[in-house]
């Protein structure tokens, strides 16, 4: 089974700040390139932190209302301070969350996820930048044909991993959503068959409807020494 990586869906050409970069510099190239953050890099490359159209918009917002009617939003010093700021160093949100080029789809979605971050600087192997990676970057695996994702789980999944004879297990595929139907040689098979389809790049759900001809589970259950033993 072949997984997309980070490096086959990153953005290769990043545009990036440095510490000393002024405020209205940093708007200027997110308006010309049509993006909304950049990583912030040091003399050698390597990301020291982000920063995001929130970060610019911050400043607006702790601005007194022109006829006095509202005084700005309260912030605390820290916030403050980067509201204040005048350069991409001060505007900054430290430290930089990062991925690398290897990582699966699915590992950096975690990280993102975690982290509630949109993207992610991609750093090579010594922490400089070589692309960067956004959510919808990583949703370009659901952009994936149906019948892809159908001939990849009967070729790998059910015939070379499985080892299942053709047609014992029927595939269908909508929508990105896979139905299995048939029968497996052992019970035990079915969350595994289960589990192995859904890490398919491009299937959003699993649903399996399959029989089985060797009911292993209460064995196992019945003799766990054995079970043990052979695990």
């Amino acid at each position: 089974m072949q997984h997309r990586s980070v490096s086959d869906v990153m953005t290769r050409e990043v545009v990036t700040a440095r510490p000393d970069t002024p405020f209205k510099e940093i708007a200027a190239l997110f308006h010309r390139n049509d993006i909304t953050a950049i990583p912030v890099l040091d003399e050698q490359g390597r990301p020291l932190g982000m920063v995001s159209e929130a970060d610019l918009i911050r400043k607006a917002a702790v601005l007194p209302d022109p006829e006095g009617r509202y005084p700005g939003r309260w912030l605390d010093a820290k916030d403050r301070a980067r509201a204040e700021a005048e350069t991409a160093g001060g505007l900054m949100t430290s430290p930089a969350v990062t991925a690398r080029p290897g990582w699966s789809v699915p590992e950096a979605a975690r990280v993102m996820d975690k982290h509630k971050v949109k993207r992610l600087p991609v750093v090579d192997e010594v922490g400089r930048v070589v692309g960067i990676v956004s959510r919808r970057d990583l949703l370009q695996v659901f952009l994936r044909h149906d019948a892809a994702i159908r001939e990849e789980i009967n070729h790998d999944v059910l015939g070379q991993t499985l080892w299942l004879a053709p047609g014992d297990v029927r595939v269908a595929v909508q929508g990105g959503v896979v139905t299995l139907q048939g029968r497996l040689p052992r019970r035990s098979l079915i969350p595994i068959a289960e589990r192995l389809c859904r890490a398919v790049d491009g299937v959003v759900a699993v649903h399996a409807s399959l029989d089985w001809a060797e009911d292993d589970t209460e064995s196992r259950l019945e003799h766990p020494r054995a079970y043990h033993a052979a695990s």
